[in-house]
């Protein structure tokens, strides 16, 4: 079994950009930012539960990064980085963990790298059931309304907020239920450690106005980039300064490795 995705050619010599969308997304959450940067070859994947790997359903992130292993064989991506939003982004911090063959580097925007005590693990569990029992048995539009009025998300305007409303809605209820159980963050290990230990470059993303994941890049050993005039959802709210960013660290990479 293998995820479902689309394919952007780029230029020969150029690595693989693999991009990976947060909770509720799907392969089109990182168009605008692949779109201005051509010469990369790129594959954009519907995470299990999303898209069309809906009908995938997985227990855990183990799971989750043997499917993504299996898929970028599939496509024969030989050299690559991994790009990730939010729940991408802990998918993406998990599997370059595991040491891929082939990995040249990780991007992360806005991703947790575990949570680091148990009270912490059980409470954000219980939010998760509560979350997932939701979408199993309330309208769509319903439940994302209220999603989008978390903390975090305070930095989207009105039109923003109802934009991903509208979006998120076209899921299937069930299979995001049991996917945001699947990859609780309780269930992630704290991947702080491996990340220190690895052999890849790390870039974090985040938005200026995303004080909490700002809070966050401070903890981990990485090179921090800020996006201006965007929160949270800084791929979406400041695309081109994502893509910008995105571009200088890969062409940095590379100049580095001719």
């Amino acid at each position: 079994m293998m995820l479902a995705g689309k394919t952007r050619a780029g230029k020969p010599g150029f690595p693989w950009l693999v991009f990976l969308h947060g909770f509720s997304g799907d392969s089109r959450e990182w168009q605008d930012v692949g779109a201005q940067l051509p010469n990369y070859p790129q594959l954009h994947l519907d995470l299990p539960g999303h898209g069309d790997s809906a009908n995938i359903a997985v227990t855990g992130f183990g799971e989750v990064s043997e499917l993504l292993a299996k898929t970028l064989v599939s496509y024969n991506i030989l050299k690559f980085w991994l790009v990730g939003y939010s729940l991408g982004g802990r998918i993406a911090m998990y599997h370059a963990c595991q040491q891929p063959a082939g990995l040249m580097g990780l991007i992360v925007e806005g991703g947790h790298p575990g949570l680091l005590d148990e009270p912490t693990r059980k409470a954000r569990a219980e939010s998760d059931a509560q979350w997932a029992q939701r979408l199993r048995r309330e309208p769509l539009d319903k439940v994302f309304r209220d999603w989008y009025h978390q903390p975090v998300f305070a930095s989207l305007n009105d039109a923003e907020r109802h934009a991903l409303m509208a979006l998120r809605s076209q899921n299937n209820g069930s299979a995001l239920g049991a996917m945001l159980q699947a990859t609780s963050l309780a269930h992630q290990p704290d991947l702080r450690s491996a990340l220190r230990s690895r052999n890849y470059p790390f870039h974090y993303v985040y938005g200026e106005r995303d004080d909490k994941f700002g809070a966050i890049a401070s903890e981990l050993n990485a090179q921090r980039h800020v996006i201006p005039n965007a929160g949270h959802n800084a791929h979406r709210e400041n695309p081109v300064a994502v893509a910008a960013c995105l571009a200088q660290i890969l062409r940095l990479r590379i100049k580095d490795n001719s």
